[in-house]
Formats: C-alpha cells, sequence, structure tokens
C-alpha cells in the first residue's frame, strides 16, 4: 500500500500520492513527505522498511523450499516411515504454503521449470496500483469525515451551525463517505491478501470451492434480488413519509393536525 520497491532507511521521504508502476518498479508525480517513511511504516524512526524487491527474493527463496516441502510431503503420504525424511520435512512445512503457489502453473509442483517459479513469484505480490489507491481513497474519506465533524461541532457550540450553509452542504454531500471508506478499506484487505486464502498456508488458486457456476448465479441473484426489493421498499416509505412529515405521527402536536382539528365543527 506503500508502493516502496526499493529497501529504505527509517527516515526516507513518505510517498504521499504517485503512480506506481509494478513493471518498471518505480513511482512517477510523487508527492513526498521527508523522514515521515518510518513513522507511518514501521511506527519507529530507526527501522529500515523492506521494498517489495526485497520480498519477492525471500519468497522465491520459500517457494523452492516449499517444492522440496511438497516432495517429502508426498514421500509420507506414500507410507515412508523415515525419521529423517519427517524430520526434514517439520523443518521445511512452513514453506509448503509457498510450494503451493506453484499448483496454479503445474499440477506437479515438484517438478516446477525456472520459468513458473519465477512466475509464482512475481505473483506472490498483489498488483500495487488497486491496492495504492484503495487505501488512499479510504484515508481521504477519514480526513474528510473528521474534518466535517470538527468543524459541524465547533459551530453548533458557538450556535452558528445555521449561518454556514457551505458546511451543512458539505455534511449533506458528505453522507457516503463512511460507505466509500469501509469499501475502500474492505478492498484493501481482501485484494491485499492475495494470492493468499489462508495466509502462507493455502494459496487462493487452490482453495476454490466445489460449487457450480450455476450454484454461484444463482445465489448472487438471489441476493441481489431480495436486496433489490428492500431497497424500493424502504425508499418507498422513506419518501412517504417525509412527504407526509411529523403530522404522520398522529400526535395531534403538528401543524396539518391542528389545522384539520380548528376546521372541524364543535359537537
Amino acid at each position: 500500500i506503500e508502493a516502496e520497491f526499493e529497501p529504505q532507511p527509517a527516515q526516507s521521504s513518505y510517498t504521499l500520492f504517485g503512480i506506481p508502476d509494478q513493471d518498471k518498479q518505480e513511482n512517477h508525480l510523487a508527492i513526498q513527505i521527508p523522514y515521515a517513511l518510518g513513522i507511518i511504516a514501521t511506527r519507529s524512526v530507526d527501522t529500515p522498511v523492506i521494498g517489495l524487491k526485497d520480498l519477492m527474493v525471500q519468497h522465491e527463496e520459500r517457494i523452492r523450499n516449499g517444492m522440496k516441502a511438497y516432495e517429502l510431503l508426498e514421500q509420507l503420504r506414500a507410507g515412508s516411515t523415515d525419521q529423517a525424511v519427517r524430520d526434514q520435512f517439520n523443518s521445511m512445512k512452513k514453506d509448503l504454503g509457498y510450494g503451493l503457489l506453484l499448483k496454479r502453473y503445474t499440477p506437479n509442483v515438484t517438478d516446477a521449470t525456472e520459468a513458473q517459479i519465477q512466475q509464482a513469484t512475481k505473483d506472490s505480490i498483489p498488483r500495487v496500483a488497486p491496492l495504492y489507491f484503495a487505501f488512499r481513497i479510504m484515508v481521504a474519506c477519514g480526513f474528510l469525515l473528521l474534518a466535517i465533524i470538527a468543524l459541524s461541532f465547533w459551530s453548533v457550540i458557538r450556535n452558528r451551525i445555521g449561518e454556514k450553509k457551505w458546511l451543512l452542504r458539505a455534511a449533506l454531500y458528505g453522507i457516503p463517505l463512511p460507505w466509500i471508506a469501509v469499501e475502500a478499506g474492505w478492498f484493501v484487505a481482501e485484494y491485499g491478501r492475495q494470492p493468499w486464502a489462508i495466509g502462507e498456508v493455502l494459496p487462493t488458486a487452490v482453495a476454490n470451492s466445489s460449487l457450480t457456476v450455476g450454484d454461484l448465479l444463482f445465489s448472487m441473484f438471489l441476493i441481489c434480488g431480495l436486496y433489490t426489493l428492500f431497497l424500493v421498499a424502504e425508499l418507498f416509505l422513506m419518501f412517504k413519509f417525509a412527504r407526509l412529515g411529523p403530522s404522520s405521527l398522529k400526535t395531534g402536536r403538528y401543524h396539518f393536525e391542528q389545522s384539520t382539528v380548528t376546521s372541524q365543527p364543535a359537537r
């Protein structure tokens, strides 16, 4: 989410905004805050920040270890009782999930080619740009909401909220911001964990369900259809009672009810 391709010292500049280029592994048109990277990325002023290139080197090593772990697992599943095989597997099993990343490219992990290993290494990092922008959309929405709330609170305390029409408009137009922030945050969480269904254990490519395409389409259309009906009903009721106003409560306290009462002849 920070689009740091190269390792950086803790006191490097933080890229507030830019255009990440994953193929060239660099950022274009970067707007930076000096000395802020370590504080934001590692919550310290002396811990270096690992770059994506470093992560990919680590992932390649773990993929190769995972291939060996997969081969040892196959021997154990075939009935091997050799304690040396079991001990070696136990020492490498933490990388088994990385070996399973190769399942996307070959059914036999132990026979993966160098090109397949490099492709699995490349895909061990999700695409940077979608995460980078989604995270910043989430944060921007949060700061905008905070600003609107703070200004509104200050204006209410000073009893001047009614004089600031621009603030009232901002509050109205800001209604969707929490939902935008939530959806952007959800995207960061779900897309950011790729290629894993279970982190470093089960890749998404081999975690597929037994449901058919027809089953999924039926579920999606059913859920979307029901929620569409709920939305239509909710909007209908909201507009209906908004037009009626508070007099629809039938308490006898509001304008239209009073008018009705006074216009009736006395008995």
